[in-house]
């Protein structure tokens, strides 16, 4: 099957990581198809040749951004603008039929069935069901579909101001012509909505297939102890043990086969602090999880001891959390300042003692 493959996207480091989480469960699930990101220029070169281990192709697009700020807002959302690029994946004509699938979504079983299915298959929007999400979808790349909707995007934009809003206009038979291209709604679990109507998840549940970490707040946005497997932090208001499930299944796929290969990674390139501004490989790792992590009976604080220290930065100005936080999801870490190896290296000593 050399013909078809799952697509994704990364739009810096953070999703770079989401996105091998991905690649490794469906790797774990034995999918017979290829693997394949899409990754913009703000995905740093060491996160690239990580990504190769795990998928068959890395390549590299231009951002697309819808900038209407407007719409964004009514979502709350300004970062979702960037998912225009989404759309380079119908230039993927190597291919006869791809399977996208956002980078914070989670394989929990073989999914290639899915490749029985036709353009534009998708599973509904738990927010409005006549509307598919964008999350999983089955299309047929075709440049003359992917200019179309590039002249689409240009003339009649979004509704929502990203990527669902303007494929769902473009696609705008899928709620009524055919029922065949409604996928079932296990291939496409939202995570945060399956609490408005929870008998029907404790019903259905059990045979859920994927698992979509949607809104602002991702998996690695936790804390997690590999230890304990307790998950910490991140936590809407209202969430229930089953979302903390979910969480703990993409953690025990990040510490267990990740991590490694993200360490060893670095050792091996003798990367230094003062070079990780081009890299966050180790940084978001630290920063977002908080957590302890043995690797042959090693801390990783140790592990992470074998790259040559530089001396500490200046300290910058203080900043909110909130603020803090959101510059890591964007891959803008201050690693010169309160993001700092040595800061980082602290916080990790922490968890482990």
């Amino acid at each position: 099957m050399s013909d078809q493959a799952f697509v994704t996207l990364a739009t810096n480091d953070l999703y770079g990581k989401g996105a091998l989480v991905l690649g490794t469960s469906l790797r774990n699930h034995k999918t017979t198809r290829k693997l394949v990101i899409l990754v913009t220029p703000q995905v740093t070169d060491n996160m690239r040749s990580v990504l190769q281990r795990v998928f068959d192709e890395v390549i590299v697009v231009d951002v697309l951004d819808s900038k209407d700020s407007a719409h964004l807002a009514m979502i709350k959302r300004p970062e979702l603008g960037v998912t225009f690029t989404k759309l380079h994946c119908w230039a993927l004509t190597q291919y006869s039929k791809c399977i996208f699938m956002d980078a914070d979504t989670l394989v929990l079983c073989n999914i290639d069935e899915l490749f029985e299915r036709e353009e534009l298959s998708a599973a509904p929007d738990p927010g409005w069901p006549d509307c598919f999400n964008t999350g999983v979808f089955v299309y047929r790349p075709s440049i003359e579909t992917y200019n179309e909707l590039l002249r689409f995007s240009t003339e009649k934009g979004s509704f929502d101001g990203g990527d669902q809003g303007l494929l769902n206009s473009f696609f705008s038979s899928w709620a009524t012509a055919d029922i065949n291209k409604h996928l079932p709604f296990i291939y496409n679990l939202s995570s945060v909505a399956i609490y408005s109507y929870l008998p029907a998840f404790k019903q259905y549940g059990p045979n859920a297939k994927v698992v979509h970490f949607l809104g602002n707040i991702k998996p690695w946005n936790y804390s997690y102890n590999s230890k304990t497997r307790c998950v910490t932090g991140g936590v809407h208001s209202g969430s229930s043990v089953v979302h903390t499930e979910f969480i703990r299944m993409w953690w025990d796929i990040l510490t267990t086969s990740i991590q490694p290969m993200l360490i060893e990674y670095n050792i091996s390139k003798n990367i230094s602090p003062d070079k990780q501004e081009q890299s966050c490989l180790v940084y978001s790792l630290a920063f977002t999880c908080g957590l302890p992590f043995c690797r042959k009976e090693e801390k990783l604080s140790e592990a992470i001891s074998h790259l040559s220290v530089s001396p500490p930065a200046p300290a910058a100005p203080m900043i909110s959390s909130e603020e803090r936080r959101k510059n890591w999801e964007q891959g803008q870490a201050d690693f010169m300042g309160v993001d700092s190896f040595q800061n980082i290296q602290k916080k990790l000593d922490t968890y482990l003692n």
